[in-house]
């Protein structure tokens, strides 16, 4: 199985379930700006719990309809690719938080 250990990147994007952008939904528009820059691979995860900046707690409960909760949106590629959407993403995104690590890519 090949591996690509050189120059490869995890980033997780953190953004609200509700966060909007020119009508649509902000995850479902980055994702697919992800998929127009050719982004190796790119997932949408809901939260059912978090807390962000504010420190409130959002939560999907029976007892709580809550539509603003966690989203992190996962994409790996070389790092100079996720750099340069990132930093494109980072001119429209009004809020949120961006982690980037080293990432070992095997492929099967």
């Amino acid at each position: 199985m090949p591996v690509r250990e050189k120059g490869y990147v995890l980033a997780r994007i953190f953004i609200r379930e509700d966060e909007e952008f020119d009508g649509e939904r902000l995850y479902s528009k980055i994702l697919k700006f992800l998929k127009e820059k050719n982004i190796a691979g790119a997932t949408v995860l809901k939260a059912i719990l978090g807390y962000g900046t504010t420190g409130e707690y959002h939560y999907e409960g029976i007892e709580v309809l809550s539509y603003n909760l966690p989203v992190v949106i996962e994409l790996v590629d070389e790092e100079k690719k996720v750099i340069s959407v990132l930093e494109e993403l980072g001119r429209h995104i009004k809020s949120g938080l961006v982690s980037v690590e080293r990432a070992h890519v095997w492929e099967f």
